[in-house]
Order: C-alpha cells, then structure tokens, then sequence
C-alpha cells in the first residue's frame, strides 16, 4: 500500500485495488470510505463510481440506507406513503485510523456520523489473497458497534414500503459494459430467479470477467441477495430484507463477505470451487 488517503491493495505485486479513505463528494452523497477501481489479475477494471445512473454508488464499500432515519447510502430517501424523497438526512463514514496496514490488507476504524452525532462505530478488515494466476479474492468484514444510549434501528426501502427494493450493507458497483452481465447461483440463474433469495454465493459474469461472492459467516449467509444487471450491475447483502434490525446499545452486528475476482467468464463449477478456495484461505 501507497499513500496516506489512497492506499493500494497488491496480489503477488500486482495492484488490484485502490482504497480512498477520505473522499471529497458532495454531502447527499453520503460520503465514505470506498475501493476504486478495483481490477482483476490481467487489469480489468470491475467496479464503477458514482456513474450517471447513480451518483452515489460508489464502488465497493458499506452503504446503509437507513440508520434510525438517517442516511448512509447517498441520493434520496424512500418515505412510506411519498416514495423517493430528498430529505437533508444524510451521514457520513469517517475513516479514524488505520490499525493495521500491509500490501495485501487493512484493518480501519471508522465513525458513522449524522446530525453531528456519532451512531455507529465500525471496524473493517480487508485483505486481498492469490486463488490461482487468474483469480484473486478480496475478504471484506465490517463490525459495526452502537456507542449511543438508545437502540438503533437498520432499515431499507423494502422494510419502509418499497417491495423488492432491501439494499442496504456491503455492496458492490460492478462493470457496465453493452449487454447485462450473467448472474446465477449453483441452481438458479437470471435477475429474477436470484434477487431476494438466500445462496451460499452468487455469480456475476461479463464478458472478460467474473465477480463471485459469498457470505463466509453462518450469519451473513442468512441475509438474502440484492441484485440488479439489467437496470445496472450490482450485488449487495441485505441487512434489513423483511424486518428493520435493532442493534442495542454497546451492541455489535458483523458480517464477512468474500468475493472471489476471476479473469474470464466462469461457469457453475468454476465458481464454487474458487469460492471454497478462498473461504477456506
């Protein structure tokens, strides 16, 4: 890793992807720490920030739409009875300090601020591992921990009256290129066959490359997926799907997502066996 505010993540020497830990962007943004690009082995690029479609999409990262009313994804705010609305509640993920830092990885220390107040407090660890010569994996947990008084509740759009629509938590901003890319599970595929349902992991393919993840937590891997490749390509893990989460005070929720990053379209085979490779790393 290079840089104070842009470290470089590296696999056997080669850089795969750029971590901006103080962005300058616009507050309804929701400001926050992202990577970008990121790229696979052979260089090509996998991730999109703030694109016309979405502004506030911004590569990889945590992204939470609803953090007892206030907002940590960016853009506007779906309120039951008025649908998307611009509100002035926007927070921001401020990097604290790195508690370690290697060429392959970090662990950082993170304030989720609101109305000047701090609500959550997060540790992240990412680490970046060698697969084989075409693929790489990049291991991303996040531990957010509530420092107010009072509980806080974790929604999403779907949980404030907007079926089908529970992002919300670790989120990736893939590639968009002239046609949709594939998705699939190990038995299902297409948007509409994988959006919403639980998967060990779940595949995202494109022309000259494939993006794999899966929850690495019995407990992450209870959260169903987000998916969208025809309107854009992305993959979330839904924190809040059907109900809003409560976290107590002084209480912690974690989730681990890996996400193994392949040169060239994979098939079904070929992305569960990368992807027992790298939980098991």
């Amino acid at each position: 890793m290079t840089g104070n505010d842009s470290p470089v993540l590296r696999v056997a020497g080669r850089p795969v992807a750029r971590y901006v830990t103080r962005p300058e962007l616009p507050h309804r943004l929701s400001p926050r720490p992202y990577l970008h690009p990121v790229t696979t082995l052979a260089g090509t690029a996998v991730t999109e920030f703030s694109p016309a479609d979405h502004l506030h999409h911004l590569g990889v990262g945590v992204a939470v739409p609803d953090v007892e009313g206030h907002n940590f994804w960016g853009g506007r705010t779906f309120v039951r009875g008025r649908g998307p609305t611009e509100l002035d509640n926007h927070g921001t993920q401020r990097h604290t300090a790195f508690q370690l830092r290697d060429p392959d990885g970090f662990v950082e220390e993170l304030r989720w601020i609101a109305a000047g107040a701090e609500l959550l407090r997060e540790r992240r660890t990412v680490a970046a591992t060698e697969l084989t010569g075409t693929a790489w994996a990049l291991d991303f947990t996040f531990s957010l921990t509530n420092t107010t008084p009072d509980p806080l509740g974790i929604g999403s759009p779907a949980t404030n009256g907007r079926p089908g629509a529970a992002y919300g938590g670790f989120f990736w901003r893939a590639r968009k290129e002239s046609a949709a890319p594939r998705v699939f599970t190990a038995d299902r595929e297409g948007e509409r066959e994988v959006h919403g349902l639980g998967a060990d992991w779940l595949a995202l393919t494109g022309e000259t490359w494939s993006l794999v993840f899966a929850g690495a937590t019995a407990r992450t891997r209870r959260d169903p997926w987000f998916v969208r490749t025809e309107e854009y390509p992305g993959v979330g893990s839904s924190l809040a799907h059907d109900d809003r989460v409560t976290v107590a005070p002084g209480d912690t929720l974690v989730r681990r997502i890996v996400t193994v990053v392949a040169d060239g379209p994979l098939d079904a085979d070929g992305a569960a066996a990368l992807v027992r490779k790298a939980v098991s790393t």
